[in-house]
């Protein structure tokens, strides 16, 4: 009964994140690639109304809703982990294959859609988080303090470089905002595969923190954060003291113009907020009144996959050349509004969806293509079984 009262609020959540990461990937889409555009190294000073409107809503995504998304894919390997038990299967088992399609689902997504995809990273994560769990709650731990405390000395190091003077250059990306502008959408697949190591760069540096937030997903879990029982409760209100009393803070770094601070509160201080999410959106639930909008962002939190594929090539069509072109033509006001009205439209066709079939699109690709894999593999063993016998 525990375990059917967690799923709402743990779907919930996953479709708050997944349409939250478009509200920092929106900007990289309006300005054509140009990942500076998510930072302050451009600004010496104080902003116009258009930056400080940016500013404004990548305070409360930028890193943010990234990080609630990495937890929430811990939580989702931790059930399976929980089915496999149920059933008598081995682990990682079968759970591999599905890791090995998230892998290429998120090279396609890649290659066609966006450079910035966090699938091949999620996949990678997901295979030591897996085996970390095989290996017992002591290996487990080890990683978790292991893993985190390497990230938070990395960051650190990096800062403490710029510090003394040393700088990370995002050069180069006015070639690429015209390859968006006015190449066609056969150029810019080029262009990623060409570039896919340097493209890749984040993907590898954030894995120690995947690694971190995947456990902590795992742990969130297993001490019933998402239950809806009083131990449930209590364990959200401290993610909510966390979240707004440090979380908050820190991220105001953020306003600081000149580039200091973008590392760190991406990547150190909006973790913190993302736990503080938690809370917060544990609290909104209990105002029962909203039910029925709880459950749309549940119903994209079971489509996870196909939403968030399908608002980033939304936002390809919207903004790049070869679509309707509208990269680098829009002030903030028209990014935000496109950012909700395509949230909106996800909400929406998630419920509709859901009415008529089990699984997301991409959902029941990737399960009859496991399904088919496995089977295949059943057949062989059995084969194999048989003529050694």
């Amino acid at each position: 009964m525990q375990t059917q009262q967690r799923f709402p609020f743990i779907d919930m959540l996953r479709g708050f994140a997944v349409l939250g990461t478009l509200g920092t990937n929106i900007w990289i889409f309006a300005y054509l690639g140009d990942l500076s555009i998510i930072t302050t190294s451009n600004y010496t000073g104080w902003w116009s109304f258009n930056d400080f409107l940016r500013m404004v809503v990548l305070f409360f995504v930028n890193g943010k809703l990234l990080g609630l998304l990495t937890i929430m894919f811990g939580v989702g390997l931790q059930l399976k982990y929980q089915q496999a038990l149920r059933r008598g299967n081995a682990w990682p088992g079968v759970y591999l294959w599905t890791l090995i399609f998230l892998g290429l689902e998120g090279l396609l997504h890649y290659t066609l859609v966006m450079e910035y995809d966090i699938l091949m990273s999620y996949a990678v994560t997901a295979v030591i988080v897996a085996f970390l769990i095989r290996f017992g709650d002591k290996a487990m731990t080890w990683a978790f303090y292991l893993f985190g405390s390497f990230h938070v000395f990395l960051i650190l190091l990096i800062f403490i470089s710029t510090l003394q003077g040393a700088s990370v250059s995002l050069n180069g990306m006015e070639t690429v905002s015209a390859l968006y502008q006015n190449g066609t959408w056969l150029a810019q697949v080029q262009h990623r595969l060409t570039n896919f190591l340097f493209y890749r760069t984040e993907a590898i540096f954030i894995i120690p923190m995947n690694v971190f937030l995947f456990l902590l997903g795992v742990k969130f879990m297993r001490n019933d954060v998402f239950s809806q029982t009083d131990k449930g409760r209590q364990a959200r209100q401290k993610l909510f003291t966390i979240g707004v009393y440090i979380g908050i803070p820190l991220n105001l770094l953020i306003f600081i113009p000149g580039g200091l601070f973008d590392l760190p509160v991406r990547y150190l201080c909006a973790p913190i907020l993302s736990i503080g999410y938690i809370g917060i959106l544990g609290k909104l639930v209990e105002y029962k009144r909203l039910d029925w909008l709880w459950q749309r962002f549940a119903n994209v939190g079971k489509m996870s996959l196909s939403c968030y594929v399908l608002q980033n090539v939304l936002a390809s069509i919207i903004f790049y050349g070869w679509g309707l072109g509208l990269g680098g033509q829009v002030n903030s006001v028209i990014i935000i509004s496109i950012w909700l009205s395509l949230s909106l439209l996800q909400l929406i066709f998630a419920s509709i969806w859901l009415q008529q079939f089990r699984f997301g699109p991409m959902e029941w690709i990737r399960k009859q293509t496991i399904q088919a894999m496995t089977h295949q593999k059943e057949t062989k063993d059995g084969v194999r079984n048989k003529n050694l016998s």
